[in-house]
């Protein structure tokens, strides 16, 4: 049984599958008014060193959806490895609640709490990863497709922690990932390792040519480009990424069924184009909705269930 849920790399591609088709399951009891209360007097405790739109909302939602609290953490209530060092407030947490979610900037910091807190750990974004986002993509794309297995998603833009997670999350289901970037900003070499390692050499490609890849490509996928911590490079980086955004242009390269995705916040007229956005706004809101269900059923599996088997 998996206790935490770090990094989608922990998990085998049985239980990535599984856990996509409990969420599709559950987001429909849940819409009948049958999804059981399964949390009830538990509660989550949500560390937060980067601010977010859809993970606080999403995960306090999700706790009360089950019949749970859940306590917000600011930097300054807690002190994160500063005030207190990290395996302290781990072993805190775990005494007093029933599972924590962190949002971290070091990765270290969500691993450390991991091996700490005797309670399940949620990875909620790192600089290295991003789990939670991943997952709910993969949702998203079974629910419109209805499968996984062969399809290739294009990510347009940085080797971000959204791609690492997104690619190691295609080559566990049998998708092909290509990343699009610009010369300096690939993913890191071991992530590519890692992902090529887990669905062979072909599940994941980086190339300039995002035209071409677009060609075959079912889902057109982007991010900012800036991402928080980054912005004393923010001029610098809309320069170099000028030439890799989705507009109608690769859009009328790709299949005439792909998709457009985006993880949120979009800079429209950066990495993606108002009319293309707003083409595709149903199907990206249909994405970020997808955090929602796919983490309260995570939070049921992890809380409730005792891990992920």
């Amino acid at each position: 049984m998996q206790k935490d849920f770090i990094s989608i790399a922990d998990l085998s591609g049985e239980q990535v599958r599984r856990l996509i088709d409990q969420a599709i399951a559950d987001k429909a009891r849940f819409r009948a008014g049958e999804l059981e209360a399964s949390l009830n007097r538990r509660t989550l405790a949500m560390i937060f060193e980067k601010p977010s739109l859809r993970t606080r909302v999403s995960f306090e939602t999700a706790m009360t959806q089950l019949g749970g609290h859940a306590i917000y953490l600011a930097p300054a209530d807690i002190g994160l490895g500063s005030r207190e060092p990290v395996i302290d407030i781990a072993r805190v947490l775990g005494r007093m609640c029933d599972g924590v979610m962190a949002r971290t900037f070091a990765h270290d910091t969500v691993v450390q709490l991991a091996q700490h807190a005797p309670v399940p750990v949620i990875n909620a974004l790192s600089d290295m990863l991003h789990p939670c986002q991943a997952m709910a993509d993969l949702m998203t794309v079974q629910e419109h497709f209805g499968s996984l297995e062969g399809k290739t998603l294009l990510f347009v833009g940085d080797g971000n922690n959204v791609a690492c997670s997104l690619a190691m999350a295609c080559a566990k289901v049998g998708m092909e990932f290509i990343l699009a970037c610009p010369e300096g900003y690939p993913m890191p070499a071991e992530a590519v390792e890692s992902v090529r390692n887990e669905g062979g050499p072909d599940c994941c490609t980086i190339t300039s040519d995002a035209k071409t890849a677009a060609e075959r490509s079912n889902i057109l996928y982007t991010d900012t480009w800036v991402s928080m911590g980054q912005e004393d490079e923010k001029q610098q980086r809309i320069k170099d990424f000028g030439d890799f955004k989705i507009d109608s242009e690769l859009l009328a390269a790709a299949p005439g069924d792909a998709i457009v995705m985006h993880c949120l916040p979009a800079y429209r007229g950066l990495e993606i184009t108002d009319d293309v956005f707003e083409a595709h706004a149903e199907t990206i809101m249909n994405e970020a909705e997808n955090r929602l269900h796919f983490q309260r059923t995570l939070l049921h599996t992890l809380i409730a269930d005792g891990g992920i088997g």
